[in-house]
C-alpha cells in the first residue's frame, strides 16, 4: 500500500496481528522491501511481532528524487576520503523521518526498529532524533561512520560503484549475482539459482540506480553518528557477520562502545547479507531487544 509520511509517498507493507508488537524493518542502500524475506518476515509474526516493512525513498515503489539528478559517484568519493563535505539531495536524517512517518500513518506512537546496512545508519538517526518513538534498537550490519574505522577492499569499492554491463533483465541480474558472491557469507552461501530468482523479482518490479547513487551520496554526507549515539539509551542489539567485506567487524565493537548497555551478537562465517540458515538466530536477537524493553 501507498502511505504520505513525512510529505513523500513510501511503499509499505503490515503483516501480522494489529494488536502485536510493532517492528519496523529498515533496508539497506539499494534494497527493496523485498530484502526482508517473506520466510524472516513470517518467523517473526510467529513471535508476536506486527511486521512493517517498506521501501526507502528513491527506491522501489516509493517516491522517485529524479529531478536531483544522479550523483558524480567517483568526485563525490575523493570529496569523502579527503575530508570535504559532500552534497546530497536529501539525508539520512530525512529518511529517520520518513520511517517515523510511516508510524504516524499506521497511527503507531512507539515500535521496535531494526536496520540493515544503510537501514541501520537510519535506525540510529531515528533513536537519536525521537527515542520515544524507539522501543528497541537492532543493528544489523552497520556502522556508526566513524571515520577511522577500517572501510571495504578496493575490490570492494568498485564493485559497489560498478554497472552492470548490459541493461537487460538478464544483465542487471548477473551483476547483482555477482556482486553478492562477493560481499555475502562465505559459511553460508546462497545458491547462484536462488540469487538469480530473488534479483529477477527485484528488478522487475524495480529498478532505479540513480536512486541507488542518491542514497550512497546520502551515507557520505551523513558523516560520523558518534556524537549522537551515547544519547541512546533503549534496549540495542548488534548483529554482525565477522566475514563483512564491506563494513568490516570492527564496525560493531565500535558501536557496542558508544551505546550504553548495546548487546553484540558476532556471527562468524556472515558477510554482508542475510542468510536464510541465520533467520531464527536474527529473530531470537530482536526478540531479545525487545523483550529488554
Amino acid at each position: 500500500m501507498q502511505l504520505t509520511a513525512n510529505g513523500i509517498r513510501l511503499e509499505v507493507e503490515d503483516h501480522g496481528s494489529p494488536q502485536g508488537e510493532p517492528l519496523l524493518l529498515v533496508m539497506g542502500l539499494g534494497m527493496q522491501l523485498l530484502g526482508w524475506h517473506e520466510d524472516l518476515v513470517a518467523l517473526l509474526v510467529e513471535r508476536g511481532f506486527r511486521v512493517i516493512r517498506f521501501d526507502n525513498r528513491d527506491i522501489g515503489l516509493s517516491q522517485r528524487f529524479d529531478d536531483h539528478g544522479v550523483p558524480n559517484l567517483a568526485l563525490d568519493s575523493l570529496r569523502y576520503a579527503l575530508g570535504f563535505r559532500v552534497k546530497s539531495p536529501y539525508t539520512l536524517e530525512d529518511m529517520a523521518a520518513d520511517a517515523l512517518g510511516i508510524l504516524d500513518a499506521l497511527g503507531i506512537a512507539s515500535a521496535h526498529v531494526c536496520g540493515a546496512s544503510m537501514g541501520g545508519m537510519i535506525a540510529q538517526r531515528m533513536a537519536a532524533l525521537a527515542p520515544e518513538r524507539v522501543k528497541s534498537l537492532t543493528l544489523m550490519m552497520t556502522s556508526s561512520g566513524a571515520r577511522r574505522l577500517p572501510g571495504p577492499t578496493l575490490k570492494v569499492r568498485s564493485a559497489m560503484i560498478s554497472r552492470p554491463a548490459s541493461q537487460t533483465v538478464e544483465g542487471i541480474v548477473e551483476h547483482y549475482v555477482r556482486l553478492y558472491a562477493l560481499i555475502g557469507s562465505p559459511a553460508y552461501p546462497s545458491p547462484p539459482a536462488y540469487l538469480r530468482d530473488r534479483f529477477t523479482t527485484s528488478v522487475k518490479r524495480s529498478y532505479r540506480p540513480a536512486g541507488t547513487a542518491r542514497q550512497m551520496v546520502a551515507i557520505a554526507a551523513d558523516g560520523d553518528r558518534s556524537p549522537v549515539l551515547a544519547s541512546i539509551r533503549m534496549p540495542t542489539r548488534i548483529i554482525h557477520g565477522g566475514a563483512d567485506p564491506l563494513v568490516p567487524v570492527a564496525a560493531a565493537h565500535d558501536l557496542k562502545a558508544k551505546i550504553a548497555g548495546a548487546q553484540i551478537d558476532l556471527i562468524d562465517g556472515m558477510g554482508h547479507d542475510l542468510p536464510a540458515p541465520l533467520y531464527p538466530r536474527f529473530v531470537d536477537g530482536i526478540a531479545a531487544a525487545a523483550g529488554r524493553a
